[in-house]
């Protein structure tokens, strides 16, 4: 493991009672940040602890790389010694992350999520819910893929004319995740203030809904309905993957400089000039004429030669690659963004901080692997 001084988030105490991934994402990030985290789960384990293959030390891969800097502790909260015990550990905790559902919290004699709170005043009480506990849609267990499909995301994802595509990455319990962890901190910085505890309400359709950029808003303004429109940009031209003779290149110019430069490595300085495309405004007016030439100009092009150039010069142009290719990749190992060591291999830390910088100090940890003192607490001194 890194070696590192104490972390941002050092004496921080956090109970991951969360499973799956939004919670247990989040609170990786305040334990990769210092936090102590102690996961708290019920015999059976996390479910995605069995989200394989592969498998790392009876574990999966997919558990283990939101699942790091943690301890395990082993409660089954259905038994009334158990939530006992659970409660005693939030008497000491300064977070709580969970996914309860409404209903099993009334099931343990919780009446609702003000409880937490109301009964452990300095708690910051980080609620993830699908869609919150009220509200038309309030209470429906919230799935990554069946709210990307309820908010709107796989209706603008994909090709025209094609079946609506899932974005591949689970992209709303990773943004659920990061904004739970973010309102934890901002509860926080409130309570340096007022020395109480609040709950933060974080669901995945909210976050689902507040990433469909900038598709809400031009429908919000305009009135018309957004449809899939492949690697396009809505509001941006030239924005796209382009073939070449050798390989495919992702284009994203973004103002009209970098339009002129672009040409100017294409050969093509006319179409800066053509009044239908000299403003990006323009260029997406006459979207369908420029990218006609566009294609025809870059297929008698070598991208992997135009590529590299283009970048040279400030104009963004990627070229696609793999998985395996960014794993592998020096700029992701120099960012330390790929972790290969004997205790644990994953995901970097992407948040670097120069004084106080995040380390990876535990391994994922195994089912119930710390156990509870005499006095119910597992927290550091």
């Amino acid at each position: 493991m890194q070696q590192h001084s104490l972390g941002a988030l050092a004496g921080l105490k956090v109970v991951d009672a969360a499973r799956v991934l939004a919670g247990p994402y989040a609170g990786q990030i305040l334990g990769d940040h210092g936090a102590d985290v102690v996961k708290v789960e019920g015999p059976e384990g996390d479910e995605c602890r069995g989200f394989g293959p592969p498998f790392v030390n009876g574990s999966s891969a997919y558990f283990n790389a939101v699942n790091r800097n943690k301890r395990s502790v082993l409660l089954d909260l259905g038994q009334e010694g158990d939530r006992e015990r659970f409660f005693a550990m939030l008497e000491t905790a300064d977070v709580l992350i969970e996914n309860f559902k409404l209903s099993t919290l009334r099931a343990w004699g919780i009446p609702d999520a003000k409880w937490f709170v109301d009964n452990f005043p300095r708690l910051i009480h980080c609620r993830i819910t699908g869609f919150g506990d009220e509200g038309p849609y309030g209470r429906l267990p919230g799935y990554d893929a069946a709210v990307q499909a309820m908010a709107g995301l796989l209706s603008i994802n994909g090709d025209l004319g094609a079946e609506p595509v899932r974005l591949g990455v689970p992209v709303v319990d990773l943004t659920t995740g990061m904004n739970a962890a973010m309102a934890v901190l901002l509860a926080l910085q409130a309570r340096h203030r007022t020395g109480r505890g609040q709950m933060a309400d974080v669901s995945l359709y909210d976050s689902a809904v507040s990433v469909a950029h900038p598709f809400l808003t031009n429908y919000l303004h305009s009135g018309k309905v957004p449809r899939p429109s492949g690697n396009r940009h809505a509001n941006i031209v030239p924005y796209n993957v382009y073939k070449t003779r050798t390989v495919a290149l992702f284009i994203a110019v973004a103002n009209d400089r970098l339009f002129t430069k672009l040409c100017a490595h294409l050969g093509r300085a006319d179409l800066p000039a053509d009044a239908r495309f000299a403003t990006n405004r323009a260029r997406v007016e006459n979207r369908e004429q420029l990218e006609e030439a566009l294609r025809q100009t870059f297929e008698n092009t070598d991208g992997e030669r135009l590529g590299p150039a283009l970048l040279a010069d400030g104009v963004p142009a990627a070229p696609i690659l793999d998985i395996e290719a960014v794993a592998n990749s020096e700029h992701a190992r120099f960012r330390g963004m790929v972790v290969r060591s004997p205790d644990y291999t994953g995901p970097g830390i992407p948040i670097k901080l120069t004084d106080t910088p995040g380390s990876i100090r535990l391994a994922p940890p195994t089912l119930g692997n710390t156990v509870l003192a005499a006095n119910d607490t597992v927290f550091m001194p």
